[in-house]
């Protein structure tokens, strides 16, 4: 499968999780992308940009040897601003890993997030997949904000929350993600609407 394809299947992918959880409805069975871009308040440029980004900090990741072998490394992207989770054994490793995110075309920012640990065990990141999608439940199901307008990443109990936002809409999403079991801290990585 080439690189193309396997960008398309990111991105139809990237777009459907956006969508799970949510009634969107698309007139006339537009496209996913269409669906999406309507709630989200990012455009479909960015969307795929952002899922774009991902993509290749991802390859460029698994290409550095040392890096695919003793680290640990997520990387999310949202409005091109990039959140790098995960853990690293040096710290000239957790370096090397935001040089080569930071390098992407596109790129606006990066949080270097990643912690100098050994990799995390397959429990751990499962209970923060649990965690993950408790606030994500919690974030559609309240009448308050729109559960699509954020996206949560979990990396040992620390949930960030990224979107595009009011600080009104902030506050309540921090407050149910604090609210919520298993959550050892809530880190904010809003852009602002107001």
């Amino acid at each position: 499968m080439n690189l193309i394809k396997i960008l398309r299947s990111l991105i139809l992918l990237g777009l459907i999780t956006q969508l799970t959880g949510c009634a969107v409805v698309a007139v006339g069975g537009a496209a996913a992308a269409t669906g999406t871009a309507v709630v989200d308040r990012r455009t479909t440029g960015t969307l795929v940009e952002d899922q774009t980004i991902e993509v290749k900090a991802i390859k460029a990741i698994h290409e550095n040897a040392e890096l695919n072998e003793q680290a640990h490394i997520n990387v999310t992207s949202y409005n091109t601003v990039v959140l790098i989770t995960g853990e690293t054994p040096t710290d000239a490793l957790r370096q090397k890993a935001m040089e080569l995110v930071k390098n992407i075309d596109k790129v606006t920012h990066v949080y270097n997030e990643l912690t100098i640990a050994a990799p995390s065990s397959m429990t751990s990141r499962g209970s923060d997949s649990i965690i993950t999608t408790k606030v994500k439940t919690k974030l559609f199901a309240d009448k308050k904000v729109s559960g699509i307008q954020f996206k949560v990443v979990t990396e040992k109990g620390v949930v960030y929350l990224i979107g595009i936002v009011s600080r009104a809409e902030a506050e309540i999403a921090t407050d149910i993600a604090r609210q919520t079991g298993g959550v050892q801290k809530v880190v904010k990585l809003f852009q602002y609407t107001d």
